[in-house]
């Protein structure tokens, strides 16, 4: 079979062979991993086999199933670009076509199993490709997104010793400027139809090469992934996460929260470079068979995603309440989305005025989940609970969380805490593995018996949990300490306000206090600026306690363009301490 893939102005012939592969055999001889296996691994209710390796033992073995006719015959991957070019690529295909990278990997490339590689690529079919073939071959992958400048590219490869990079056009100023000063970069890597002097062209290697290839046989506690998260100091952290903590430890995330079926197709807008993009693009909607679903879309734009939920049978949707509250300015009930029936959000929390809105337009309920790069999913409102609007749910399996004081005491409902998840003898393996080169940071994650997320909240008395915001985040002022997401979820309710960030900023007299960014809708852009500021200030003073009020306003054309609230509160509250 052949595949054409025409993509902006060249094309590639994909060829397609039977790879003739078992499933791994490690838990017993003979005997794949089902799904029901990996629930139950997940639940912490059976242990977990010595070997596992993701594109094996989960890809692999839905392949046999759509020859059978027990997997429906929706892709595994279904990619457009909105300029008529398309890729669906069922499971089989994207066995054969993952080899053939892998072969790449190993070969010209000249990589080892956990070497490491820092994959920098936008919403291209070849970043699926990438991945899965770093899992067949044991290479550790580092995604980053495309907005990385060259200072922090080259903090990554220097952190990480990477011996390969994998970028697409519009890194290449970034990397060719800071190339010099990385010693133990051997190769790079180019996903394009151009050519590049110093760069080995993937698209004319993936021609040649073989699509046979056998599967590295990985430990389940063997390295898979970096992902670079930022802190409040320093550096961004290694957090390291091992083949199982990723291949099955969202087995239950995909089950519960996502709602996935293998007859479903799910959307996840994530951007590449976050875990989220690899927990509802691949781990999650893989592990049960759905079909993922992407859009090129280089920009977010709301015509675009609306016009994309009325043309292709789309039946999950998970993306940032940023994206929700974009959404609700326009009149949804013009538009008939063609299959979407469950909705999801998460990476920040979600302004109880979003999630009305949205529900009164589509009639479809928005999911919240809470989770981290270090742990995954922690608390999510799932199919079948009832929704408290602002609260991001209950803990989910196989978490104990709970609300914890500086001392690791545990606090009772409607106390503000720290969110912590309570361990036991062992260290649960769908957690991150640790801090690469940073003992002192993986330590301080653990207080007493507890992982710490950083995060405060509050659990109320039906256990639900209701974020604070992050440790850092809370701002003091005259002694009160005043939760940044109260401040924009009041703002929100005006109908003069898009999108805000609240921060805290210097002040002589309180030390710090209350600071608004705020996006304008454009019936108030022309607005006397002082005037709109003391409506807003006066409507913040009415929606919650009153010394929470911004004290001061700024009116911005837009926010920084990040995946979640968090991001975007750390950049400008930077900004206002003069730390950039």
């Amino acid at each position: 079979m052949k595949i054409f893939f025409r993509y902006q102005t060249f094309r590639f012939v994909w060829l397609t062979k039977s790879s003739g592969q078992r499933f791994h055999k490690s838990h017993q001889p003979g005997v794949p991993l089902t799904l029901a296996d990996f629930e139950a691994i997940n639940r912490c209710e059976r242990s977990l086999p010595k070997k596992f390796n993701f594109a094996r033992d989960v890809l692999d073995q839905w392949s046999p199933k759509e020859k059978t006719g027990e997997r429906p015959a929706n892709p595994a991957l279904w990619w457009v670009n909105g300029k008529g070019d398309e890729v669906k690529w069922s499971f089989g295909e994207l066995g054969s076509l993952s080899r053939k990278a892998a072969n790449v990997l190993t070969k010209p490339c000249g990589l080892e199993r956990g070497d490491r590689v820092a994959v920098i690529l936008p919403r291209i079919p070849e970043w699926w490709l990438i991945n899965v073939a770093c899992m067949r071959t044991g290479l550790v992958f580092m995604p980053g997104t495309t907005q990385l400048t060259a200072k922090d590219i080259l903090y990554r490869l220097r952190a990480s010793k990477a011996k390969c990079i994998v970028a697409s056009d519009e890194v290449i100023p970034a990397v060719e400027s800071i190339v010099s000063e990385c010693p133990d970069l051997k190769t790079k890597l180019l996903v394009s139809p151009h050519s590049q002097n110093g760069w080995l062209s993937f698209p004319e290697l993936f021609q040649t090469a073989s699509a046979e290839h056998s599967c590295v046989e990985t430990g389940s506690q063997e390295p898979m992934a970096i992902y670079f998260t930022s802190g409040t100091t320093g550096s961004p952290k290694m957090a390291q996460h091992s083949q199982s903590s990723l291949g099955i430890g969202y087995t239950l995330c995909g089950r519960y929260w996502l709602d996935l079926k293998s007859t479903d197709i799910i959307w996840n807008m994530s951007d590449t470079g976050w875990i989220k993009a690899a927990i509802g693009s691949m781990f999650s909607s893989w592990l049960q068979g759905a079909c993922v679903f992407v859009h090129r879309m280089a920009q977010f734009d709301t015509d675009t995603f609306l016009d994309t939920l009325t043309t292709y049978p789309i039946t999950t949707l998970c993306s940032a309440p940023t994206v929700y509250r974009m959404l609700v300015q326009k009149d949804l009930k013009r538009y008939k989305f063609k299959k979407l029936r469950h909705c999801l959000t998460g990476g920040e929390p979600l302004n109880p005025e979003v999630l009305e809105q949205w529900k009164v337009q589509t009639g479809l309920e928005l999911y919240e989940g809470y989770g981290q790069t270090e742990v995954g999913i922690i608390c999510a409102n799932q199919k079948g609970q009832e929704i408290k609007p602002g609260s991001m749910g209950k803990g989910v399996l196989p978490y104990d969380v709970q609300i914890i004081d500086e001392n690791g005491n545990i606090l009772p409902p409607g106390k503000e805490g720290e969110i912590a998840l309570r361990l036991t003898s062992t260290r649960p393996f769908c957690f991150f593995s640790e801090y690469v080169d940073n003992p002192e940071k993986t330590a301080a994650t653990i207080r007493g018996n507890f992982y710490v997320t950083g995060d405060r909240g509050v659990m109320d008395s039906d256990g639900y949990f209701w974020f604070v915001g992050r440790a850092d985040d809370v701002i003091i002022s005259s002694g009160y300490r005043i939760g940044p997401f109260e401040v924009e979820s009041a703002l929100i309710e005006h109908p003069a306000v898009v999108e805000s960030a609240v921060v805290s900023s210097p002040d002589p007299v309180r030390g710090e206090v209350v600071k608004a960014f705020v996006v304008l809708s454009a019936p108030f852009k022309s607005s006397n600026p002082e005037k709109l500021t003391l409506e807003l200030q006066d409507h913040v003073k009415k929606s919650t306690a009153p010394y929470k009020y911004p004290r001061k306003v700024e009116f911005v054309k837009e926010l920084p363009k990040t995946i979640t609230g968090k991001i975007k509160r750390n950049v400008l509250r930077d900004h206002e301490w003069g730390r950039t």
